[in-house]
């Protein structure tokens, strides 16, 4: 075992981030990452700084050692924690090459997911207009069962793309460590597909910014009622779009994120994630609640036509109190 391979092991032992460790022996990052990946070997004082920072000698940190990998002995109270799992440099490129073939479909399901209201939305403004033929009935039934379809037709995806990478669900719910080369191998990776990763991101929020355009235009413009829910169908696709290009180049950034355990797959942030996981969940029980109570609410009362804007009101909220709770988790830490 290398210095690159005792290096990684005790960081990732010790719970931080190239980042952080950086900053502990300050220096910058990628100095770091060039120790991790076998591109140079810090000078003695920081050898020293290692030593002490980890609580190891500094001939363990020095001497190559060939047989099993020697941990830090544990703290008090933790002789019984099991090994992490590693991660072989096959299985990485496994994982790699699954979620990149993976991004394509992932983006069509969320397109999919998006754009689904948009006929019913057409259908129920053509059956208001006495230019076309189309009852009310007919207009609901056809268009529910086009939005049904297409949320079945993106869950499907969803899930087949789930089961292709269920093996590696440890990714992104425990700690693990990687063998030598894994995590240079991936960075490179990364940094390959950094420029085009920037590019989907900059056109998806671009389009996203963009989508409420044409109801702007329409609401000036004084249009129709036709007019103004083409203008919302148009909203959708717009959206539609730049969502399924953030999870085009998000599902194969996470990816390699999850591998190097940075951005949200820290292991500070794994071990929020049961709690930010039932906060999610008790919150949209709420407003699932809340829309049904009042939508549904006085026997034999009419729908409320807007009982919707209470979906687009807790899509917002919801933000609100992720970030929160991520707050007062930070606070707690």
């Amino acid at each position: 075992m290398i210095f690159a391979d005792k290096l990684i092991a005790l960081r990732k032992k010790s719970g931080w981030s190239q980042e952080e460790l950086a900053a502990q022996l300050g220096v910058t990052r990628q100095s770091v990452s060039k120790w991790e990946g076998a591109q140079s070997v810090p000078d003695i004082d920081k050898i020293l700084q290692l030593s002490r920072l980890f609580g190891v000698s500094t001939d363990y940190l020095l001497k190559d050692d060939m047989g099993e990998p020697e941990y830090v002995a544990p703290a008090a109270g933790e002789d019984n924690e099991p090994p992490m799992r590693r991660v072989t440099m096959e299985e990485a490129s496994v994982y790699i090459a699954r979620c990149r073939k993976d991004a394509p479909k992932m983006a069509l399901a969320v397109f999919l997911c998006v754009i689904s209201p948009v006929c019913l939305l057409l259908l129920i403004a053509m059956s208001e207009d006495a230019r076309f033929a189309v009852s009310e009935n007919a207009a609901i039934g056809i268009g529910v069962t086009v939005i049904l379809l297409l949320v079945a037709a993106a869950v499907a995806i969803f899930v087949a793309c789930a089961a292709r990478v269920k093996d590696f669900d440890f990714l992104e719910n425990s700690a693990f460590e990687t063998e030598y080369g894994v995590s240079g191998m991936v960075r490179e990776r990364r940094n390959d597909f950094r420029d085009a990763y920037n590019r989907l991101i900059i056109i998806a929020a671009a389009l996203c910014i963009l989508s409420p355009v044409p109801i702007i235009i329409a609401g000036s413009a004084d249009a129709s009622d036709f007019i103004c829910i083409a203008a919302v169908c148009v909203l959708l696709l717009l959206v539609g779009v730049g969502a399924a290009l953030f999870t085009l180049g998000g599902t194969y950034q996470d990816a390699m994120n999850r591998l190097l355990e940075e951005s949200d797959y820290t292991r500070d942030e794994k071990a929020k994630k049961g709690v930010k996981g039932t906060v999610s969940v008790i919150y949209w029980l709420t407003v699932t609640a809340a829309y049904l109570a009042y939508a549904f609410g006085a026997p034999g009362s009419s729908q409320p036509k807007n009982a919707w804007v209470i979906w687009a009101v807790g899509g917002v909220l919801y933000v609100a109190v992720m970030s929160v709770t991520d707050l007062i988790l930070r606070r707690k830490k």
